[in-house]
């Protein structure tokens, strides 16, 4: 990279220098032209250009050689600072943008954390809403088993009352159509002792 800096300043000087002599040579030739013409430039003008041109050249070369280092020195120095933040925007974008993605990456693991979640107390309802339905269906069995056994209990009842009933009104009808009234007293007293104990 010094090296084209080099170079770059050598096309400077070469350019200052050759500007120098053209206007030189315009100088001279303008001299000349009027030196050869009616009442032109004398040759104390011609040497005053001259010596003004010369003034010139040597004053131009002292600028370019007193200001050439540091101007060279301030651009290389802007270079580098330019060239220092532009790494340190690049830098900080790329970090920005890390930054981004670690962001996306958090949001998209919360979003699947979020619906694991869902799913997880989905199926504790689930099973919740089954242990519910299965303790229901239970009591409503123990509750028909119940009932069935209440209502058998007092269909047996009744059917025994019945039976009790007939027989009681056969044998009286048995005892009223061939037993003695002694007969029928004994058979009587004897069938409520019966009664009484069944109960």
């Amino acid at each position: 990279m010094n090296g084209g800096r080099r170079s770059g300043w050598r096309r400077i000087g070469t350019a200052f220098w050759g500007l120098a002599a053209v206007l030189l040579l315009a100088g001279v030739a303008a001299a000349s032209e009027a030196a050869g013409g009616h009442g032109g430039i004398t040759a104390e003008k011609l040497q005053d250009l001259l010596w003004r041109t010369v003034n010139f050249v040597v004053f131009a070369g002292i600028l370019i050689y007193l200001v050439a280092k540091p101007a060279k020195n301030f651009f290389a120095k802007r270079t580098q600072d330019v060239a220092t933040k532009m790494a340190a925007k690049q830098a900080e974008c790329e970090a920005a943008v890390k930054a981004a993605e670690a962001r996306l990456a958090a949001v998209a693991k919360e979003r699947e954390n979020v619906i694991q979640q869902f799913v997880a107390e989905g199926e504790m309802e689930k099973a919740k809403i089954l242990d519910k339905a299965n303790l229901v269906a239970a009591r409503i069995k123990e509750m028909a088993a119940f009932t069935i056994e209440q209502e058998t209990k007092k269909a047996a009842q009744s059917l025994k009352e019945e039976v009790v009933g007939l027989a009681t009104q056969m044998a009286t009808d048995m005892i009223k159509e061939k037993a003695t009234y002694a007969d029928q007293q004994g058979l009587v007293e004897e069938y409520l002792k019966k009664v009484v104990e069944t109960r």
